[in-house]
């Protein structure tokens, strides 16, 4: 609401009447703003709580969101979000204090994201008991350290050892063979530890295929938080400047950082989570899984009344869900097609080529004929 300009005149009379006409005009919008905040809605029976890091992170958090949003609008449903106090460094305490608000605001499913919700997500779902949750990235919760499994929630997590494979495989295919790996969550991050593993994996099958060698550079450094800082551009610059060539950016807003870093460089990037080549032309390809899919997913189990099929149960979804993979609408690789993309998802899929999920806990120990890993 805009308010006319104005003028102070001097004059006794005149300047009342100025005065006055202001009061009244501050007071109209002091009353209007109340009057807003009073009527505005906070209820919402869909709600998200979001892992560290930024809501539009371009990524993690975002995919998720966006699945919230697609299922509220389409079904007619109330959606809203949550971020846990203290940002990237939320305790608990502050993540199970969003999930109490949401609950408080009337939701009815509440999902969460992010494997550092385990401990205020099992609190919380024994606590509120009729409410449903979706765990992001999750496992099986039990009431207490012994206690049964926690039906009202539904842990989804994925194969992102599959969809680092086919990244991998993808950029060795297209020449690349100066690698970088920048991971999220310090290293303790099932989710991407396991993309990271897949990479590497990927990487080997594909030198191994063209008779190359490949080097690859493997850092969690600067990742803890998942967030976007000038260390992490920084390291990222040294390793192109040293010669790495791509860089797989595997963590929510460290894709900023690093894409930054790439630009300055002329070098490029593999994105993490969701197709990220329309936020920046470094992006080569990215390593993607269903995130927006799956939550939409789940969310209908619960309206339709079928969360028994999930509710307790540990789900994985990978090829055989076609739930993960690299993005073909966006596809800008000129040295391997999408048609041989194709038929490699079909030997993962029917297991002619397997990829191991048991990540090592030192990287540098990865014994490949044709791939060096450098722990950084």
């Amino acid at each position: 609401m805009a308010l006319m300009p104005i003028r102070i005149i001097s004059g006794g009379t005149t300047m009342k009447k100025y005065l006055a006409m202001l009061l009244v005009a501050l007071m109209a919008l002091a009353m209007f703003a109340g009057c807003n905040t009073e009527k505005k809605d906070t209820t919402a029976e869909i709600a998200f709580v979001t892992d560290v890091g930024q809501l539009m992170d371009k990524s993690f958090n975002q995919g998720t969101w966006e699945g919230c949003e697609k299922y509220a609008k389409d079904n007619g449903k109330t959606v809203q979000y949550y971020q846990p106090a203290n940002g990237e460094n939320a305790t608990d305490a502050d993540r199970y204090e969003a999930m109490k608000a949401a609950i408080n605001n009337g939701a009815k499913i509440v999902v969460c994201a992010g494997f550092m919700q385990a401990t205020a997500l099992a609190q919380a779902a024994a606590e509120f008991k009729d409410t449903k949750f979706v765990f992001i990235d999750g496992w099986p919760l039990t009431d207490g350290e012994n206690g049964p499994v926690l039906e009202n929630v539904a842990p989804i997590a994925y194969k992102e050892e599959q969809a680092g494979y086919f990244a991998g495989y993808a950029v060795v295919m297209d020449g690349y063979t100066k690698l970088g790996f920048c991971g999220g969550g310090g290293g303790d991050n099932p989710a991407c530890c396991r993309y990271g593993y897949g990479f590497v994996q990927g990487a080997e099958a594909a030198a191994a295929v063209k008779n190359v060698n490949v080097e690859i550079n493997y850092s969690w450094q600067y990742g803890q938080s998942f967030s976007a800082s000038p260390e992490l551009q920084t390291m990222a610059a040294g390793w192109y400047e040293e010669g790495t060539e791509i860089i797989f950016a595997c963590g929510g807003s460290m894709f900023s950082s690093i894409t930054a870093a790439a630009s300055a460089n002329e070098k490029k990037v593999v994105g993490v989570d969701v197709d990220q080549s329309a936020e920046s032309n470094t992006v080569v390809t990215s390593a993607m899984k269903g995130l927006s899919t799956s939550v939409v997913w789940a969310i209908s189990k619960f309206y339709e009344d079928k969360w028994a099929e999930i509710g307790g149960i540990a789900t994985s979804l990978g090829v055989n869900d076609d739930a993960v993979g690299i993005p073909t609408e966006s596809w800008s690789l000129t040295g391997w097609t999408v048609d041989e993309y194709n038929a490699l998802y079909a030997q993962v899929k029917d297991g002619t080529v397997v990829v191991d999920a048991n990540y090592p806990a030192d990287m540098s120990t990865f014994a490949g004929e044709h791939v060096t890993v450098t722990v950084k």
